[in-house]
C-alpha cells in the first residue's frame, strides 16, 4: 500500500551493479536500507582518508521527502569509518547515481570490497517553510543561550 508510511520510490540499477542487491532493511524494526559499495577494485582508506564510494543505484524520491545517507554504526565503532558529510541528503529531483563519501577515522587502513555495506538509506518527510521576516523574535525561556549554556 503507498502512501505517507509506505511511499513507492523508483529505483534504477546501473549496469555497474548488476551483479549486487538493492537497498533492504535487514531487520523488521530497522528504519534504513543499507547502501552497499559498487566499486569495480577494493579500496583502501588510510587513516584520516576520503573516498567517494559508488553505489550503482539511483532513485526517484517522491516530493515531500528526502533521502538521508547515515553511517553505519558497526563501521564506525570498530574501524572508524563514517560517512564524512553524514547526513548526506538526496533532493526529490536528484536523479543521478548515489555515492557515499566515506572517511577512515581510525588508526589502520581499512580495505572495502565490493558489495559491502557501507552506509543506510533513510527516506523521510520534510517540511518546506516560507520566511516571515519580523523586527524581533518571541520570548523564549533558553533565549540566545546555547553551545552548553545549561551545563556539560
Amino acid at each position: 500500500m503507498a502512501g505517507l508510511l509506505n511511499p513507492q520510490v523508483p529505483i534504477l540499477r546501473l549496469d555497474h551493479a548488476r551483479d549486487l542487491p538493492l537497498p533492504r532493511y535487514m531487520t523488521a524494526g530497522a528504519v534504513g536500507m543499507d547502501l552497499l559499495a559498487a566499486m569495480d577494485a577494493p579500496v583502501i582508506l588510510a587513516p584520516m582518508a576520503r573516498a567517494l564510494i559508488r553505489t550503482g543505484i539511483a532513485v526517484a524520491v517522491p516530493d515531500g521527502f528526502e533521502g538521508q545517507v547515515r553511517p553505519r554504526s558497526g563501521l564506525a565503532l570498530r574501524y572508524g569509518v563514517t560517512v564524512l558529510n553524514a547526513p548526506g541528503t538526496i533532493d526529490a529531483d536528484y536523479r543521478g547515481e548515489i555515492g557515499v563519501i566515506l572517511i577512515n577515522l581510525g588508526s589502520d587502513p581499512f580495505e572495502l570490497q565490493r558489495g559491502e555495506r557501507i552506509a543506510q538509506l533513510v527516506v523521510a518527510p520534510v517540511v518546506r517553510i516560507d520566511w516571515h521576516e519580523v523586527a524581533t523574535l518571541p520570548d523564549s525561556d533558553r533565549a540566545g543561550g546555547g553551545f552548553g549554556h545549561t551545563g556539560r
